[in-house]
């Protein structure tokens, strides 16, 4: 059943429940790592809400894709999404402080540095005063994910998650959610067909399947007709 089909028949318990399945395929000190990663995220994103769900919703999904679609059975890659965005949105209550450095540093006495390493990756920078936001946010993912492959994993499911969330999405915010997606989409499937990438080769052109499609339909809302495949003049 498709993650997002999982959300709107069972909710977040049903998301748990994949996600329990999905790990308890790992050694039992992985699988409890991912566990206590989950409540983390639980615990962290409790008060937040996307649209019509949970916010937790979303990073289950983001772990759930990596472990089963994606087939990668790495903890900390699976710790790092279910954790991506706890930094950028709850600083605060990760470190005293408040900052992101101190944020990150607390998951890494938690989680290790591998998986801090891999959420610093996927966090977008606090906005640069005169800069436009969108552009800011791609270019930020394209330095990141240019030095970082296990983070292109993370980047491609969350971008994924996000992407078919806004086929379920309506109001005002809907086109421009699409052009800031849509442009990035190129340049991560590009990323994720290198051969550093670390994805089988089955699912690296299911991962580039699904972001032509998504291009195609993103393309449709913003109004471009221009497709998603590198060369296709950045996806504009």
């Amino acid at each position: 059943m498709p993650l997002h089909a999982i959300t709107a028949c069972y909710g977040e318990g049903g998301l748990r429940e994949r996600l329990l399945t999905e790990a308890g395929r790992l050694p039992a000190a992985d699988r409890d790592r991912v566990l206590a990663a989950m409540e983390w995220m639980a615990r962290l994103h409790a008060g937040d809400r996307r649209q019509r769900e949970p916010y937790s919703c979303h990073p289950l999904r983001v772990a759930i894709r990596i472990l089963s679609h994606y087939r990668v059975a790495d903890a900390d890659v699976a710790c790092a999404a279910l954790l991506h965005d706890t930094v950028e949105d709850h600083a605060a209550e990760l470190a005293t402080g408040g900052s992101r450095r101190e944020a990150l540093a607390a998951l890494a006495g938690e989680f290790g540095a591998a998986v801090a390493s891999l959420v610093g990756a996927v966090t977008n920078p606090p906005q640069v005063t005169g800069v436009d936001r969108d552009e800011q946010y791609r270019a930020h993912v394209t330095a990141s994910l240019q030095a970082c492959p296990l983070a292109r994993v993370v980047k491609v499911s969350d971008l994924t998650d996000n992407a078919a969330g806004l086929f379920h999405t309506t109001g005002e915010s809907l086109p421009r959610r699409a052009a800031k997606y849509g442009p990035l989409l190129p340049v991560l499937r590009e990323m994720i067909l290198r051969a550093d990438t670390p994805l089988l080769g089955d699912v690296k052109d299911m991962i580039a399947a699904q972001l032509d499609k998504a291009g195609e339909r993103l393309a449709a809302i913003t109004g471009d007709s221009v497709g998603v495949r590198a060369g296709d003049g950045g996806g504009r």
